[in-house]
């Protein structure tokens, strides 16, 4: 089993003892990506849609940096503060992706790292 830690300055820094993503063999394991400002590390508090739209960018960056991109998600996790936002969410969600979806699921939680409103993981494979 091949493994190997993926890191970006394209995205923000993991705030825990965790990594980015870890690749084994294959498959890509994406840490659960916040609306951190990866340039910045400051968090980004406004509209759930362009809270989404930021973690969406961390996401792509670290597909990037695997040398993957959206075609290569099979699964998404998406946690949620209010699923009285998932509309605003699976609106930026689904401009991300142009076929062959990958399996969700959708979660409303107590509560998620820093207070954010969204949070959200992925798996991808080669």
């Amino acid at each position: 089993m091949e493994k190997k830690i993926i890191i970006t300055n394209e995205a923000p820094a993991p705030i825990g003892p965790y990594n980015q993503a870890v690749m084994v063999n294959n498959m890509l394991f994406i840490s659960g990506q916040i609306a951190l400002d990866p340039k910045t590390g400051n968090l980004f508090q406004g509209e759930i849609s362009e809270e989404t739209t930021l973690v969406m960018e961390n996401l792509k960056a670290i597909l990037k940096a695997a040398g993957m991109d959206f075609s290569n998600v099979f699964k998404s996790s998406i946690f949620l503060m209010d699923m009285g936002k998932f509309a605003q969410v699976n609106e930026v969600y689904g401009k991300y992706f142009t076929a062959d979806f990958p399996a969700r699921e959708t979660i409303q939680v107590s509560g998620l790292p820093k207070g954010v409103n969204v949070e959200i993981s992925m798996i991808a494979a080669k």
